[in-house]
């Protein structure tokens, strides 16, 4: 929760000002949401309030701003179109069939919003941190494109007009900045440019042509209970699409909270995120909103607004309820060009223009995992770009690490000793047998652990496999320096382990 006495005036003024400019930017991307969703407009917009209002109260990182989202909306729309066919099949149409629809939505928003409290609760937002930094350069810079891409459809069918309202409104919120910074330049522009277009009587594409908002006048969001709640058959149809829902959102967030970590130099809580989160969408399906995550776009808005409190994210929520419920004539008139224009200036900030200039620096395979992710990024969906670009580094790095090697001499009384530098594991346990000569070596021969660590299990069979080919020629054979554990889970090599008094204690990985 936010402390208003830790607030100063300028702090309380920036966050509400910033917070007006985000609840402004949040309607048309609800609607748009919706539209991909298949729901009626007033359901992204009750998202964006509600999930927008509890991530701002109790939320991981203060100014992040959350709603619905793209990236969970094509997850959602897969159920509405699974959840038609079992409806119509059942003889449901028209309204009845919406309402009814609707309540499997509502049913699986509430299901991964369970998952994704239970996430925080048992702390596993820390494994974000697994996510290598070029994946994250590609995450930044795929999404910076799909912001950008987003708007062209509103520029169908468009004239002239349209065009130069969007480049007016970028040269605002550009040249603003370099004189004042009082007031939020994407708040300028929308007043400015809305008045403008209001008494001139410019004929341009505005917020009510995409939906009429006037027709939820007065709409305050209810209590809803799906009757799919206590279905069974139900729960079993929504859950695999609930969980996909609650991942996708919760990588997401997490991710814009790691960007907007690096923006602040600041670090929030990934795990109290979650929680966050996970509240907001059990509230949102209770209350006729779908699911939702953070919005990067918005996030950054209102942060290079001046927002970086609370304050800011709740005046946006808040903001935009009082839009929707009583000013919805102002919303309707706002040019969705000016829109556009600060969704594009939001594009170019998003982007990390720095990770061309590290190209040169970077090793080619961490070159490889950015540029991977944001094509992925781009051309598929934010989850999956991001499970690749882990599954691309961890690769890498079990490439780079599939080394082992040894170094070796003879003692006096004529044994070998080889000492062995890396890690065994899955990846160098091929190639582990390559470093030892043993039709060549001598009666007796040590193998020295002490510079080297065996991982897991395929490390361990590697070693009883190189054991028993010494056994096979009559050869001493002794090993130094193993773990307990690992000596506890070998076979062939368990008998052939000296025991030192510097023996490590590391533990090796194993499913037992």
């Amino acid at each position: 929760m936010f402390d208003i006495r830790k607030y100063t005036s300028p702090n309380i003024k920036n966050d509400i000002l910033s917070g007006l400019v985000v609840a402004v930017a949040l309607v048309p991307e609800a609607i748009a949401f919706s539209f991909i969703a298949e729901v009626s407009p007033i359901v992204g917009l009750y998202t964006a309030f509600i999930l927008g209002l509890i991530t701002a109260l109790i939320g991981g990182k203060p100014g992040m701003i959350s709603g619905a989202t793209g990236s969970v909306a094509v997850v959602i729309i897969g159920l509405v179109i699974e959840a038609n066919n079992l409806l119509k099949g059942q003889g449901y149409t028209g309204d009845e069939l919406y309402i009814h629809m609707l309540n499997y939505v509502l049913l699986a928003t509430i299901i991964a919003g369970l998952i994704q409290v239970l996430f925080g609760v048992f702390k596993l937002g820390k494994f974000i941190r697994l996510v290598p930094q070029p994946a994250l350069y590609g995450f930044v810079n795929g999404l910076a494109i799909v912001i950008a891409m987003a708007q062209f459809k509103f520029f169908e069918g468009q004239s002239w007009i349209m065009y130069a309202i969007v480049i007016i409104t970028m040269l605002i919120m550009y040249i603003l900045p370099k004189f004042t910074k009082a007031v939020p330049s994407g708040l300028v522009a929308i007043v400015l440019i809305s008045l403008v277009v209001y008494f001139a009587g410019i004929d341009t594409l505005t917020v009510g042509d995409l939906a009429d908002l006037s027709q939820f006048k007065g709409q305050l969001p209810h209590l809803i209970i799906p009757d799919t709640l206590f279905s069974l058959d139900a729960i079993i149809m929504v859950l695999p699409y609930a969980v996909i829902m609650a991942l996708v959102g919760l990588i997401e967030s997490l991710l814009t909270l790691a960007v907007l970590d690096e923006m602040s130099g600041t670090r929030g809580s990934g795990n109290q995120e979650c929680i966050a989160l996970g509240c907001g969408n059990i509230a949102s399906g209770f209350f006729g909103g779908m699911a939702g995550c953070a919005m990067i776009g918005q996030s950054i808005i209102n942060y290079t607004s001046g927002g970086l409190g609370r304050l800011s994210s709740f005046t946006a929520a808040v903001g935009l309820l009082i839009l929707v419920v009583s000013l919805t004539d102002v919303l309707n008139a706002i040019p969705v060009g000016v829109l556009v224009g600060i969704m594009f200036m939001v594009s170019i900030g998003t982007f990390e223009w720095s990770s061309f200039s590290h190209l040169k620096h970077m090793p080619r395979a961490d070159v490889f995992v950015m540029v991977v992710v944001t094509i992925i990024t781009v051309v598929e969906d934010l989850a999956v770009a991001v499970i690749a670009g882990v599954i691309i580094s961890a690769l890498v790095f079990a490439w780079r690490h599939a080394r082992i090697w040894a170094k070796t001499h003879v003692e006096a009384d004529g044994t070998k000793v080889y000492e062995l530098e890396g890690p065994l594991f899955f990846g160098s346990a091929t190639t582990f047998s390559d470093n030892f000569d043993i039709k060549n070596d001598p009666p007796k021969v040590v193998i020295d652990f002490k510079n080297a660590r065996v991982l897991d299990f395929s490390g361990v069979e590697a070693i009883d496999a190189l054991v028993k080919k010494y056994e096979d020629t009559g050869k001493n054979l002794l090993l130094r320096h193993l773990s307990r554990d690992c000596k506890a889970i070998m076979k062939k090599a368990g008998p052939h382990c000296t025991y030192e008094e510097d023996d490590p204690t590391y533990k090796v990985a194993f499913n037992y």
